[in-house]
């Protein structure tokens, strides 16, 4: 139903910055619910950040908030993630999701996937 392409991953040392982008073609509307997560090696997936586009409303987790911001550009069907004072634990695949925006914002089972982009921060 909705196709998700991410971009903007890749090394960087420990206090520096990325930006990630996802790009939503398809059936997209107001209605959706968009957001990243990400999975580390071995590691179950887990929630970063999200935004519900019919109210604007924001969530982080609370290991990236105040360092990660999401934004987005409802013409263009994108969402950005803004990462700034990266960590090695940050190492991750991220994932964009998007859903209805009647389900949980943080639930990590839900709705559509992109492939991934890999982020690696060296210390």
């Amino acid at each position: 139903q909705v196709q998700l392409v991410e971009s903007g991953g890749g090394l960087v040392q420990a206090g520096g910055s990325l930006r990630l982008s996802c790009a939503a073609s398809g059936r997209t509307d107001s209605s959706l619910a968009m957001g990243w997560f990400r999975q580390a090696p071995g590691k179950e997936r887990e929630f970063v950040a999200g935004i519900r586009w019919s109210s604007g409303d924001t969530y982080y987790a609370d290991s990236v908030k105040g360092r990660f911001t999401i934004s987005g550009a409802n013409a263009e069907n994108t969402v950005t993630l803004q990462m700034n004072k990266l960590k090695p634990e940050d190492t991750a695949v991220y994932y964009c999701n998007a859903r209805s925006n009647i389900l949980p914002i943080t639930a990590t089972n839900l709705g559509s996937w992109g492939q991934g982009t890999q982020v690696t921060v060296s210390s």
